[in-house]
């Protein structure tokens, strides 16, 4: 998502936990496009870190007028097998994380009346799967929070939109990749016959950052080579 938004022109801040990663994507935008590219370690349970990023991009490039909120974790397993803490980890991650950016991140936008806000839930925000029950939940409630806000800051030219990817080849779908048995199930269920290339979300990432979808907001868009079509 970050290249597609650095090839369309944009000035990319990546925020995550891992300066390792977080410099090793800096270096590969900031050689492979003519824009700018900064990184902040920023870990998204944590209410200052979120607010720290968020007022060092703004002083940087003076406004923020897109945020991603892509970070995410999956504990997979049955209910009873699964602790409480584990539970509510996903929940800090997934729900908590975006929820913090976008409390950060609204008041930037609004000051310049223009804002687009971009959601990453899931598949399992509007379907189910067994042995999912800490993520489903999760991707449940960003759905949820992306409609509300989408509706609290309508009228201040701020768009909020979700994108509903099904298996995508991610480090966090390693274990399923991996597992013959796995892999086969989920093919199973998806009609175009593969997994989403990482490269394929990137499209739909720059259309909701853009003017393009001006009109769009509330919504969740499905990117699942038709799995919840079904």
């Amino acid at each position: 998502m970050a290249k597609a938004l650095s090839e369309a022109g944009a000035d990319i801040c990546i925020a995550s936990r891992n300066e390792e990663i977080n410099s090793s994507a800096i270096k590969f935008l900031s050689s492979s496009y003519n824009n700018k590219s900064i990184s902040y370690c920023c870990d998204v349970t944590i209410e200052d870190n979120i607010n720290k990023a968020v007022q060092l991009t703004e002083e940087h490039f003076g406004k923020i007028d897109i945020l991603i909120n892509s970070a995410g974790i999956n504990i997979r397993g049955k209910i009873e097998d699964i602790s409480l803490s584990d539970f509510n980890k996903v929940q800090q991650v997934n729900v908590t994380g975006a929820w913090l950016a976008c409390k950060a991140v609204v008041p930037v936008m609004k000051k310049n009346s223009y804002g687009k806000i971009i959601n990453m839930g899931s598949i399992f925000s509007v379907t189910a799967m067994t042995e999912r029950t800490p993520y489903a939940v999760s991707k449940g409630a960003i759905l949820q929070l992306t409609r509300s806000l989408a509706i609290e800051v309508a009228d201040k030219n701020i768009t909020v939109n979700a994108i509903l990817p099904g298996p995508f080849a991610t480090e966090m779908n390693l274990p399923i990749m991996n597992d013959p048995e796995k892999y086969r199930s989920f093919i199973s269920k998806i009609p175009m016959g593969r997994w989403g290339a990482l490269n394929e979300i990137g499209g739909l990432a720059l259309f909701l950052s853009s003017q393009a979808s001006s009109f769009v907001t509330g919504s969740a868009i499905s990117i699942d080579g038709g799995w919840v079509a079904q």
